[in-house]
């Protein structure tokens, strides 16, 4: 298999991939970066998910948003991929699930390492004639490749809109807009890299959903913590500090009342309804003194 290069999904941020309309060449190979490139789970509504390697969930809505194109135009090229054995395409009531066929002739690295021995073996023919084949893209395909990296490092792992870490970050990115309106946030392609990061939280750092929903909330109403948390890499760096100030925030508040007055009988009296003036209130007292010493 000759020609393989490296593409890099982070290609997709780029301004050149985000001109719409997509061509079909484009959307094809937008479709094979969108695929997981390993097993994964998530939950849609109560019922848990599994997606395989070279699959991944999406909706046509959502294709036509990413294209440009319409609900025709989409359909008919999603059948004619399934007519030539390019694509699976799987729709229930609740998602649409696409598979690539053929996966791993796309993504298994196994392919590079079989191109990169025939320059080897071949490398006393290609040193004899360097000039003739120096834009040859066959024969610089070892260079090329050199810097390529595994397509399965964390940075690619993919996020369905309805697992927990998409929700999580789009938690984030509301609130935020909520603060600032015209506060630029990330788009669908960038809010996997968000995702990635409470994934981060979730799997490495021990965070539960629910800390983290609470201190998305604090941080976002917070005066000060509202202009700094404005991407879940911060919220990630900053968390146990937010974590600490969200508890205390949170703890109950001691009244600061003044302390009660010592009540004397004379004040007990009173509360009773008794009437005393203060000469026959101590005349009391002493009385009473009087008598318990009298009974020790």
């Amino acid at each position: 298999m000759k020609g393989w290069i490296s593409l890099h999904r982070r290609i997709r941020d780029h301004w050149i991939w985000q001109e719409k309309p997509f061509d079909k060449r484009s959307a094809w190979i937008d479709l094979l970066m969108m695929a997981n490139h390993q097993e994964n789970k998530f939950l849609l509504g109560s019922e848990l998910i599994e997606i395989q390697r070279g699959s991944f969930v999406t909706s046509e809505l959502k294709l036509m948003e990413r294209w440009g194109w319409s609900k025709t135009k989409l359909r008919n090229f999603l059948k004619l991929l399934e007519e030539d054995e390019m694509l699976i395409k799987k729709t229930d009531k609740k998602k649409t699930t696409l598979t690539i066929c053929n996966y791993n002739d796309y993504q298994t690295l196994e392919n590079y390492k079989e191109t990169t021995r025939e320059p080897q073996q071949n490398h006393a023919e290609t040193t004899e004639r360097p000039q003739e084949d120096t834009n040859n893209n066959d024969n610089n395909e070892n260079n090329d490749n050199n810097i390529i990296s595994s397509c399965e490092d964390e940075g690619e792992l993919k996020f369905p809109v309805d697992s927990i870490e998409y929700r999580l970050a789009d938690y984030l990115r509301k609130h935020i807009l909520k603060n600032n309106p015209k506060i630029k946030v990330p788009n669908d392609i960038e809010m996997d890299k968000w995702s990635q990061h409470i994934d981060y939280m979730i799997r490495l750092d021990s965070r539960s959903i629910e800390d983290i929903k609470a201190v998305i909330e604090f941080a976002q109403k917070d005066d000060f913590w509202m202009t700094n948390i404005l991407s879940t890499s911060k919220l990630r760096k900053q968390f146990d500090q937010l974590y600490l100030k969200c508890q205390q925030k949170n703890k109950p508040t001691k009244s600061i009342n003044q302390p009660a007055k010592h009540k004397t009988k004379f004040h007990l009296a009173k509360s009773r309804g008794d009437k005393y003036t203060a000469d026959e209130l101590e005349q009391l007292i002493l009385s009473n003194q009087k008598r318990r010493l009298e009974q020790t």
